[in-house]
């Protein structure tokens, strides 16, 4: 599996080999790479270590972003793997979102955070559209007394189409959201039927008219390759819907089959030992030809996931500041965020987490205090996502040459294809970005190439 399988450096005769197995079938497993060290390294005798730090100054002149979850869902997706709830009512929303607002209040009064400007939000769920515009502004309003955001960069925010009106979405707008990201994930009505997505197609149109019509300052969609039920005609003509929308921003991921999604469980049921989505070459392909598509009208390709139409005004705070080193407060059940290189996460069940912030006690689950050398390969690894690797940023940050660190990797990764280099800077090529997840593990301590991803 992806997440288990260390890598080994051995000759090939013509230099190291450090890209391991090409997988092919899409087996039960986490094969993206959102974080360094690995989560299953992030322990609850360790919690202790995150409310320390909070207890703390912090690190001058970093920035601050605010993580807030919110769990709910019209249905849950076969392929999901996120801690979300579909069964609660009203009553159980607002008690819900109270408690994320205490949480907040209590975190302003830490040493670390109070007084320091929020430089970006993310509203991540579930659906954080799911909920009322009541609620929603009962949320909104107590969060922004709590932890003011009139000087952020960004204000992202997820949506599921099926739950948005028009009216809703100019809440959501005059809250302050900057960038709004609409979870498409296709527009074959089948597709979106075989994976349990909640909304249909029609639904997609007008949300996203909507969205044009209210003005928010970037429209982000997320489409997902090799989905149950994915052929190469219904692949084009995503993509060909998807660029006649004309959106600011196009988030493209491939499928993956972490271990607690509803399609793993199924197969383990039905004892299949064939993933029914399609294989890693096969997706790659998909994105590669999104890709090309998107680029032939003018949109530029800035991560191994995303395109965008305007690089130089259209950003992605949230992403591109936690991978340069900023920090995070999370807020929310499971929600995980990083606090001058400590990592954390919030308790994972809905009710303890509610109970929690009720006594007034700290929700934080687990943690981990990362060591210089963890951080920097964290940093590396998430930059290398970007596609490219600045060798001066981590001389002035890190003080440590990391393309001489890696040299043997490196170079190994060059004969491969994967990348090019030259005395400053390092780019994916193409191959490369398509499979950067895959190239990562390579960059772990020893210790955790051999362990869970999560």
């Amino acid at each position: 599996m992806p997440d288990s399988t260390p890598i080994s450096l051995e000759s090939n005769g013509g230099g190291l080999n450090v890209l391991g197995p090409d997988l092919k079938e899409t087996e039960a497993g986490n094969y993206f790479v959102s974080n360094y060290p690995p989560f299953s390294q992030w322990l609850p005798e360790r919690r202790v270590e995150a409310s320390e730090r909070l207890a703390q100054p912090p690190v001058p002149n970093t920035p601050l972003g605010l993580y807030v979850h919110i769990p709910f869902c019209r249905k849950r997706c076969r392929f999901c793997y996120f801690k979300v709830y579909t069964d609660k009512n009203a009553d159980d929303i607002q008690t819900y979102l109270d408690s994320v607002v205490r949480e907040s209040a209590a975190l302003a009064e830490q040493q670390f955070v109070a007084g320091r400007p929020l430089d970006f939000i993310y509203f991540g769920g579930g659906t954080p559209s799911y909920p009322s515009e009541k609620h929603l502004a009962a949320l909104m309003t107590g969060l922004q007394q709590a932890l003011p955001w009139d000087q952020a960069r960004e204000v992202a925010f997820e949506c599921e189409p099926g739950t948005l009106s028009e009216q809703k979405l100019r809440a959501i707008s005059d809250f302050g959201v900057t960038r709004l990201s609409l979870g498409l994930e296709h527009f074959d009505d089948q597709i979106l039927e075989l994976n349990n997505r909640a909304h249909r197609s029609a639904e997609i149109h007008r949300a996203y008219d909507w969205a044009r019509k209210v003005g928010f300052q970037q429209i982000n969609i997320d489409l997902i390759a090799g989905m149950v039920g994915e052929t190469e005609e219904k692949w084009q003509d995503a993509v060909e819907r998807a660029l006649a929308l004309d959106p600011d921003a196009l988030t493209v991921y491939q499928m993956e089959l972490p271990f607690n999604t509803t399609i793993v469980k199924e197969m383990r049921e039905q004892g299949l030992d064939v993933s029914p989505i399609a294989d890693w070459p096969t997706k790659r392909r998909w994105v590669a030809e999104a890709f090309e598509r998107f680029e032939a009208a003018g949109y530029s390709v800035s991560s191994a996931y995303t395109v965008v139409k305007d690089p130089a005004k259209m950003k992605f705070i949230y992403r591109d500041a936690l991978w340069f080193g900023a920090d995070m407060i999370a807020t929310g059940v499971s929600s995980f965020g990083i606090l001058d290189g400590v990592h954390y996460q919030n308790e994972a069940n809905i009710e303890r987490y509610v109970e929690a912030v009720s006594r007034g006690d700290s929700p934080i689950f687990r943690a981990m205090t990362m060591s210089k050398e963890e951080r920097l390969i964290r940093c590396f690894i998430l930059q290398l996502k970007l596609g490219r690797i600045s060798r001066s940023w981590f001389l002035d940050r890190f003080g440590e040459d990391v393309f001489a660190r890696w040299n043997d990797i490196l170079t190994s990764y060059e004969k491969s294809g994967m990348l090019t280099r030259d005395d400053e800077e390092l780019r994916l090529t193409r191959q490369g970005l398509l499979q950067v997840d895959r190239l990562l593990h390579a960059f772990f301590l020893p210790v955790h190439q051999e362990v869970r991803y999560a």
